[in-house]
């Protein structure tokens, strides 16, 4: 299987994977999250082809990973999303939200890490 270049445009289903989105009742694939954040974020504007399927470029996926990091990891309110990104502060939002990703990520390797020192340990 062929990998899409970065620069291609990603389907709906490709969206929620790169963005790791999970439903409550444990569906696979809730695409329902993106179409919601498409109605209340006019900047989201997917290219809408044959069969009304969308497909997101980067800089839509880009922002949908702001929207998730500001809902999910910040607990904003949609509302208060909005204002942000309307605001002249949403470039400073771009490192922020980036530098927090960068931090979870390394807070989750050195917890793999850490766990496999302990399985070490317990071979002794």
């Amino acid at each position: 299987m062929t990998e899409k270049s970065t620069n291609a445009y990603k389907t709906i289903g490709e969206v929620v994977k790169i963005l790791d989105l999970k439903s409550r009742t444990g569906q696979k694939t809730p695409t329902y999250t993106i179409r919601f954040w498409e109605k209340e974020f006019k900047q989201i504007k997917p290219k809408i082809l044959n069969n009304n399927r969308r497909y997101y470029d980067q800089s839509s996926i880009d922002l949908l990973k702001k929207i998730k990091f500001l809902l999910k990891d910040q607990g904003m309110t949609i509302n208060g999303v909005k204002k942000l990104l309307n605001s002249s502060n949403s470039k400073d939002l771009d490192e922020i939200s980036n530098k927090t990703i960068r931090a979870d990520n390394l807070k989750n390797k050195i917890n793999k890490i850490s766990n496999i020192i302990k399985q070490l340990k317990n071979l002794k």
